[in-house]
C-alpha cells in the first residue's frame, strides 16, 4: 500500500493600495509610470534628514479588508523596520509591521487568516542591460499591503493547490470590491507567495518549509504547488527528506518546475525594532471603525448568495457576474426590466453568458447594447415573436448598433410567422425536395426531421416557429 502523505499550505499575499500617494511620503503612487525615476523624492530615495509621515488612506484601506475578512482590528499599531540589505531598497531596511499587525484574524474561502499589515513596497531591479543592473525606484515606497495566512493541511497536492487558488482568487476580487487595489497580476499590483512543506503524519508539520516565489498566475500557483509537493514528497520515498531544507524557491514557467533561490530566513534575521521617526497609533481613535463597517459595499460571497436566492441562475452564471462587475451590472439591469420573473431571466442569462459575451470575444469591437434593447429581445424571443435562430441574428446586430430589436426584425423579415396555410406550403415544398431525408426517416431514423426542420427555417428566414414546424412536418408525412 502506498505511503500517504500531508500536504500543508500557507500564503503569504502582497497588494499595492491605489493610493494618490506612496505610503510615507507626498511622491504620486503610479503604476503605470514608464519613466524611470520620476516619482521619487528625498523621503522615498532615504536621504540623510528625510522623516516618513504615514498614509492615513493606506490603513484606512487595510481596516476595510479586515472588516471584510471578520478580522480584529488592532487599537494599537506601530511599524517596524525590517533590515535587509538589497539594492532595491534605498533605507538598508523596509518599513514594515512585526508584533502589532493592523488586523489578526479573519477568514475567507474556507481559510483562516492570520493578520493583514502595512509595508512599503521595494523599487524594481532590472538585470537586462547587459553586465550591470539598474533599479527604478518609482515603485519604492508604494504602499503594499500583506496578508498571511494560517498553516492548512490537506490530504493531496492537488486539493491543497486548488484551495490556495481558489482562496486568491476570492481575495483579488475582494479587493477590487472594497476598492483598495486594482490587483493586477501582470503588473505586480498582486503577488502570492506560497509556504508548503511535506509530513507522513497529518498533525506533524515539517519545519522545514519551502516558500515558492514568481507566482504570476492562478495557474501557476496550482502548478508551482504541485510540483513542489510532489518534489517533497520523491525525496521522502527516496529516504532523502533531510534534502528539503528551509529556502526560497523560484517558479519557472517555461521549465515547469521550481528551483532553489536562497536559505529562507527567520524573524530574527532581519531585526526588527519599532521605527523611532514613526509615532504609535490608536486606530479605534483615529477611525471610526463602526462607519468605516456600515459603509462596506456588497461583497462577492453576498452577492453570490443575493443572485441565487433571487434569480435562481446558474452558478456558472453567478461566477462570471460576481468576477465581471460591468457584466454584473448589465444583468442586473436587464433583470428590473424583465420584473426579476425567473424563466425570463434565466433565459436572459443564457443569451448573456453564451451568446453575447462570444460574439464579443470574437469581435472586440461590439459593445453590450442598452438593457432596455436586450430586454426587449428576450421578450420578443419568450412571446415567441423570434425564433432562436433569429434572436440571435439580431443579437449580432443591437451589439453592432443599439438599434430596436422589433424594427430589425420586421426590416428583415424575421418576425415568428403564426400563419399556418402559409407554413403548410412551404413544408410541403421542403419535403418534396428532400426526398432522401424523408426516406431516413421512414427507415426510422427520428433525428433526420431536424434537416427538414432546418431547411423550413432557412426557407422562411428564421420567421417559422420551429415546434409548429416540427408538427407540420410530421403530420404532412404520416
Amino acid at each position: 500500500m502506498e505511503k500517504k502523505y500531508y500536504s500543508t499550505v500557507g500564503l503569504e499575499v502582497h497588494a499595492e493600495l491605489k493610493t494618490a500617494s506612496k505610503m510615507f511620503c507626498s511622491c504620486k503612487n503610479d503604476p503605470d509610470e514608464i519613466e524611470p525615476n520620476k516619482n521619487v523624492c528625498p523621503t522615498c530615495l532615504a536621504h540623510p534628514g528625510s522623516l516618513p509621515v504615514p498614509n492615513k488612506k493606506a490603513i484606512e484601506d487595510v481596516i476595510k479588508v479586515g472588516l471584510a475578512l471578520g478580522g480584529e482590528i488592532a487599537n494599537f499599531s506601530e511599524f517596524d523596520r525590517k533590515n535587509y540589505f538589497y539594492p532595491d531598497i534605498p533605507k538598508g531596511y523596509q518599513i514594515s509591521q512585526y508584533k502589532h499587525p493592523i488586523v489578526s484574524g479573519g477568514e475567507l474561502a474556507g481559510m483562516k487568516v492570520t493578520r493583514v499589515h502595512l509595508e512599503e513596497d521595494t523599487g524594481t531591479s532590472k538585470h537586462d542591460k547587459g553586465d550591470y543592473s539598474v533599479v527604478d525606484f518609482n515603485r519604492a515606497g508604494v504602499p503594499l499591503m500583506e496578508l498571511v495566512t494560517e498553516p492548512h493541511t490537506f490530504d493531496t497536492p492537488e486539493e491543497a493547490a486548488k484551495a490556495a487558488s481558489v482562496f486568491a482568487k476570492e481575495l483579488q476580487l475582494l479587493y477590487i470590491y472594497l476598492g483598495v487595489s486594482e490587483a493586477n497580476m501582470d503588473k505586480g499590483e498582486f503577488r502570492v507567495e506560497a509556504n508548503i512543506s511535506i509530513s507522513p503524519e497529518k498533525d506533524v508539520l515539517n519545519k522545514n518549509r519551502v516558500e515558492v516565489k514568481n507566482l504570476n498566475s492562478f495557474k501557476s500557483v496550482e502548478r508551482a504547488m504541485i510540483f513542489e509537493l510532489n518534489r517533497m514528497k520523491g525525496l521522502f520515498e527516496e529516504g532523502r527528506e533531510n534534502e528539503i531544507v528551509q529556502e526560497t524557491r523560484g517558479w519557472d514557467e517555461m521549465k515547469m518546475n521550481t528551483y532553489s533561490q536562497r536559505t529562507k530566513e527567520n524573524a530574527e534575521d532581519y531585526r526588527y525594532f519599532p521605527d523611532p521617526d514613526i509615532p504609535k497609533f490608536k486606530l479605534h481613535e483615529m477611525f471610526d471603525i463602526g462607519e468605516l463597517h456600515r459603509n462596506l459595499p456588497e461583497l462577492p460571497k453576498a452577492k453570490r448568495e443575493r443572485y441565487k436566492k433571487d434569480f435562481g441562475i446558474k452558478d456558472e452564471d453567478i461566477d462570471s457576474y460576481v468576477s465581471d462587475t460591468i457584466l454584473g451590472e448589465f444583468f442586473e439591469n436587464v433583470a428590473k426590466l424583465l420584473g426579476q420573473e425567473e424563466e425570463y431571466v434565466a433565459t436572459a442569462s443564457n443569451f448573456i453568458t453564451s451568446d453575447l459575451l462570444g460574439l464579443m470575444a470574437k469581435d472586440e469591437t461590439l459593445t453590450f447594447p442598452s438593457p432596455e434593447t436586450f430586454a426587449k429581445l428576450i421578450k420578443m424571443f419568450k412571446e415567441s415573436k423570434l425564433s432562436s435562430r433569429a434572436t440571435k441574428d439580431i443579437l449580432l446586430l443591437i451589439a453592432e448598433n443599439d438599434k430596436d430589436p422589433e424594427a430589425i426584425a420586421n426590416e428583415k423579415g424575421m418576425m415568428q410567422s403564426n400563419d399556418l396555410e402559409g407554413l403548410k406550403l412551404v413544408v410541403q415544398t421542403i419535403i418534396t425536395l428532400n426526398e432522401k431525408i424523408v426516406a431516413d426517416y421512414k427507415a426510422g431514423k427520428e433525428a433526420a426531421l431536424q434537416g427538414l426542420v432546418g431547411q423550413v427555417m432557412k426557407e422562411t428566414k428564421g420567421s417559422a416557429n420551429p415546434q409548429v414546424a416540427l408538427k407540420l412536418i410530421k403530420d404532412a408525412l404520416q
